[in-house]
Order: structure tokens, then sequence, then C-alpha cells
């Protein structure tokens, strides 16, 4: 899935640590990325949010994706494999705009 490539290193339990994870300060400023990112977001506590957090985090991803802020760039030029193509960000941002309207139908 486009989520567990581009997104899950940051803002999921799921981290894949790459090798120079190990090196400092990269891995000291990595640390911090990723703390920051899952307590942005994280997919893995993501059915423990409320709905009304739920509903605006699909909101924050659809507004990231449109603003081109994330994955952030610095991730994307290590990870080519998490740029997104045009469809990506479509299919991203269906699948969350879909989840958003039927959390919002629960209401």
């Amino acid at each position: 899935m486009i989520l567990s490539v581009a997104c899950y290193d940051c803002h999921s339990n799921n981290t894949r640590y790459p090798w120079y994870a190990n090196i400092q300060p990269g891995s000291w400023w990595m640390a911090s990325h990723i703390k920051e990112g899952k307590n942005g977001l994280n997919f893995d506590e993501f059915a423990s949010y409320s709905n009304r957090r739920q509903q605006s985090k699909l909101k924050s991803i659809v507004n990231s994706i449109n603003n081109g802020t994330m994955p952030l760039s610095s991730y994307t030029l290590i990870h080519k494999e998490a740029i997104l193509s045009k469809e990506d960000k479509m299919s991203i941002k269906n699948w969350a705009n879909t989840i958003k309207d039927s959390l919002e139908l629960r209401n």
C-alpha cells in the first residue's frame, strides 16, 4: 500500500531503520522526526482517536498532499520509493476523503 511505503516510517509503530540510523548526529535528527511524526499522526493508533480527531487527521492528510508538505522532501531524497506519483496522491486523497465521509455519517 502507498501509505506503508511513503508514510509508515514516521507515522506508525513500524519504522524501518536504515543503516545510517546508527550514525550520529543523523540518528538524533531522525529520531526527532519520527517522534514528531508519531505525535502528529500514528496510523497504528488511529482507531483509538476520537471521531473528531480522526476526521481532523484525514483532512490534514489531504491538505498535506495538496500542499506538497508530505512526505518530507528530506525523506524522499533518500527514499525514492516514497515519492508520490500523481496517481498515488489521488489515491491517498480519495481514501482519506472516503474514510472522513464515512466518519461524518456516524455523527
